[in-house]
């Protein structure tokens, strides 16, 4: 059961939440974001940290970003560097690079030096993406963290579920009690995430959107809190448009693949991705090449 004393509603998530990169923004009693500073065409505003828990049980950074020095060092006086686990995500270099310096800054205070959590990287990770865990999050692990010492039956849960598709290693995050999933890059606002075989993986990813789902019905979640980009309100339906779209989009490179068989990723990109900028084409040709595997599968 959600704490609904706790849980700000989506209106005011997007009213009070502007992006800077300063200082962390309060979502909830116990959740705070921070953006890191690296705004792109692939990051939108930037990575989005987030840091668990409160100053009275320590705290729990998820994706702490790039390797940052201003970043790293705004969740380390964020958190006051009481940082009791770094979680990861996923490998990509916006994403676990800063969890090492995070460690090592936390190591230089009387707090001691927090465990990096993760998977490892896959197998077909690019070079620019290796991670290495000191500890490997297993699909459906749960972890607890205290709500107040002086209330030691009040946790957070959070469940760890295994979703790749988006990257091998890829896990979300739902914090059960708060009705809350931390969505990585699976799931983004604003756009939709780039599929980049071989460590991408088409079938993969709509599989692991049907157990968000599923997720998301087992412990009520409403909100979803993605790596780049804004709170998501109506978690179920989020998911179920963002299937739509990926199938929708396939269809249509079928049609295309159908009426231009010897056509090349090129020529199928210009055709089922003409409602997109053209800018854009060469990213879009990531997540086509996915396409064409799953449906030549």
């Amino acid at each position: 059961m959600a704490r609904e004393n706790q849980l700000i509603d989506a209106a005011t998530l997007l009213a009070t939440a502007p992006w800077q990169h300063e200082k962390p923004v309060p979502l909830l009693k116990n959740v705070m974001r921070l953006t890191a500073p690296n705004p792109g065409m692939m990051t939108g505003p930037g990575t989005n940290s987030y840091i668990i828990g409160t100053e009275d049980t320590g705290y729990i950074v998820v994706d702490p970003g790039p390797n940052d020095a201003a970043h790293i060092q705004r969740l380390f006086d964020a958190t006051q560097g009481d940082i009791r686990m770094i979680i990861c995500t996923h490998s990509h270099s916006d994403h676990s690079p800063g969890a090492k310096p995070l460690q090592a800054l936390c190591g230089k205070s009387a707090l001691g030096q927090p465990s990096i959590y993760g998977i490892p990287s896959g197998e077909h990770a690019s070079s620019n993406s290796y991670f290495s865990p000191d500890k490997t999050l297993q699909n459906k692990e749960q972890i607890r963290q205290l709500i107040s010492a002086s209330l030691p039956h009040l946790s957070t849960t959070i469940e760890v579920i295994h979703t790749p598709g988006h990257a091998e290693n890829h896990v979300c995050l739902a914090l059960v009690e708060d009705g809350l999933l931390l969505s990585g890059d699976h799931i983004l606002n604003g756009s939709t995430t780039v599929i980049n075989p071989p460590d991408g993986h088409m079938g993969d990813y709509l599989d692991s959107l049907d157990r968000l789902t599923e997720l998301c019905q087992q412990y009520n979640i409403k909100q979803i809190l993605p790596a780049h980009g804004y709170v998501l309100d109506q978690a179920e339906a989020v998911i179920l448009h963002l299937k739509k779209h990926r199938l929708s989009r396939e269809a249509k490179i079928a049609a295309v693949m159908h009426a231009y068989p010897d056509g090349s990723l090129d020529d199928w990109v210009a055709q089922a991705y003409d409602d997109v900028s053209p800018q854009l084409w060469p990213v879009a040709k990531r997540s086509l090449l996915a396409h064409v595997e799953h449906i030549r599968s």
